[in-house]
């Protein structure tokens, strides 16, 4: 049978490429830094792969993904500058762009991994309370993948190298307070590359704490 190429295929077909050479990239030691440089890049590619791939409500996801922005952006500035979310914790130059201290992609990759994780639910049949729980707890697991080689990666650096249990406590609040939104702008629909991309996010950050660790 003739396979046909639809968006949907090329979408996935980009997300593999992008993370397969981002992966292979990030471990090599001679090209590491310099692919862990184009980080802020392959978010935004990541976010207007999401974009393209979404099927119905485009307008109201966009507008999820910008409050997921502020919303990122927003807890990130009170736990860099206070401490009183997350934890003591500053960020590197890999990110890119900075507004007072914080990353402008970091607020990007909140909806990203907001989108990823919610991605499965919508092959279940529970609640909703369930699916923004659960959804922020695939949240918070791809956290604990990053946090590990956050230093080694230049992405941010806690005090005394530890990683407080409070950060995690704060990503699944956080990630229960978009999931909300999410949710209730009935954005959940079947979709491959988003369960691709969380898959690709798992391997990507399996691969790099191999590596690092």
């Amino acid at each position: 049978m003739r396979f046909i190429w639809r968006k949907e295929h090329v979408l996935i077909f980009l997300l593999i490429i992008f993370y397969s050479i981002g992966a292979i990239g990030a471990i090599l030691p001679s090209t590491s830094r310099w692919f862990l440089s184009l980080t802020p890049f392959n978010l935004l590619l990541t976010f207007s792969i999401l974009v393209l791939a979404k099927k119905n409500r485009k307008i109201k996801f966009v507008i999820f993904l910008i409050l997921a922005f502020i919303i990122g952006i927003s807890v990130e500035l009170v736990g860099v500058h206070t401490g009183l979310l997350f934890g003591n914790y500053s960020y590197g130059e890999s990110l890119g762009l900075k507004f007072f201290d914080v990353p402008l992609v970091i607020g990007v990759n909140w909806g990203i991994v907001a989108v990823a994780a919610s991605s499965i639910m919508a092959r279940t049949n529970f609640g909703l309370i369930t699916k923004v729980l659960l959804s922020a707890a695939v949240m918070t697991i791809l956290d604990l993948l990053i946090e590990p080689i956050s230093a080694d990666t230049g992405f941010w650096y806690w005090k005394d190298n530890l990683i407080p249990i409070y950060n995690f406590i704060c990503w699944f609040i956080t990630g229960i307070g978009i999931q909300m939104i999410f949710y209730r702008l009935n954005l959940e629909e079947k979709n491959k590359v988003f369960e691709v991309l969380l898959l690709l996010l798992f391997i990507f950050f399996t691969l790099l704490n191999a590596y690092y660790q």
